[in-house]
């Protein structure tokens, strides 16, 4: 295989800044969730930024988690759509550099989506999105060829918010399928799961192979609010799933069984990206010899170094002696 793992997702450029509370509330929006807005509202906010310390990545949920998989040493590529300005040069030069294939062409038109990442002194992120060219991902961005040279093909949640996105989605995994692929996907957001709960479960139970989610998203989709219960409902109608607990660790669902990992204790500085950076290490792992229990471990370690510092990168990447321990 030429790939371990096929990424889709909105692509967009993080711009992450320390705030406070009372910048926030100021702002007007709703505190640790995304809230989509529009150039406008965008251009606004980050006016307002002007002289607070801005880090600035290639981000969106999905090509967080094929960073991950790639800082672990694994083979990756990824499906997201830029414009071919400033921002979406880059986008794509930032993940080309960490040896991320990029497969969609630039848009010609618009400009490039970026994410807002508001971190509040509780490590909280608020993220208010401009999906920008992002939205314009289509079937025709989807590399077949990729997608059959690839393990896992990873879908992020985020693209059920778009038309055309929503049908690259669909698209990729219908290729997935009829190349006899794996197909992982991520709720993304738990506003995505009251939205589209409907849509979501029927992935769930169709073609969906890997289903990631936290405990609030999972209790959205389930109604139920035992975390063991939530994630054996969910087991019922997907082969796999991984269901973060926050600090209190995760549950693997697989192969009839539950299996509990805990989590890592750490000072929180920025949640951003823990998610994200535990799924791209338990995709990393699992098609990479480990068990899901040795897989679930190295997850578990990722996200904490990434809640311990800021942004949604690993600042410190694992040694090919750390990772061989989680082997043993």
């Amino acid at each position: 295989m030429k790939y371990d793992v096929f990424g889709v997702g909105n692509a967009l450029v993080d711009i992450q800044a320390r705030v406070t509370d009372d910048w926030l509330m100021q702002t007007g929006y709703d505190k640790g969730i995304m809230t989509l807005v529009d150039d406008a509202d965008q251009a606004s906010i980050l006016g307002r930024l002007n002289g607070v310390p801005l880090n600035r990545c290639a981000g969106g949920s999905a090509a967080n988690t094929i960073v991950g998989v790639a800082d672990f040493g694994g083979k990756a590529a990824y499906a997201g759509k830029v414009s071919d300005d400033a921002i979406g040069h880059f986008f794509r030069k930032d993940m080309n550099e960490l040896g991320v294939d990029i497969v969609a062409r630039p848009a010609v038109e618009g400009q490039t989506g970026t994410c807002a990442v508001l971190i509040t002194e509780d490590a909280q992120r608020t993220m208010l999105t401009n999906l920008g060219a992002s939205s314009t991902l289509s079937p025709s961005d989807i590399d077949e060829d990729a997608i059959r040279q690839s393990r896992i093909i990873y879908i992020e949640g985020y693209l059920l918010t778009g038309t055309t996105s929503k049908e690259a989605a669909y698209h990729a995994m219908a290729l997935a399928k009829k190349h006899g692929r794996k197909v992982a996907f991520t709720a993304s957001d738990p506003f995505l799961c009251r939205i589209a709960r409907d849509e979501i479960w029927a992935l769930v139970e169709g073609p969906v192979d890997l289903f990631f989610c936290n405990e609030e998203e999972a209790r959205s989709l389930t109604g139920k609010s035992n975390p063991i219960e939530c994630a054996a409902e969910l087991h019922r109608h997907a082969e796999n799933v991984a269901m973060t607990l926050g600090p209190n660790g995760s549950i693997l669902m697989h192969g009839g069984s539950a299996i509990p990992i805990e989590g890592v204790s750490v000072k929180a500085v920025d949640t951003t990206g823990a998610g994200d950076m535990y799924a791209g290490a338990l995709l990393y792992g699992i098609t990479n010899g480990m068990s899901w229990k040795q897989a679930g471990h190295l997850a578990s370690h990722a996200a904490a170094r990434v809640v311990s510092q800021l942004g949604a990168r690993m600042q410190k990447k694992f040694s090919r002696q750390e990772i061989a321990e989680f082997m043993s």
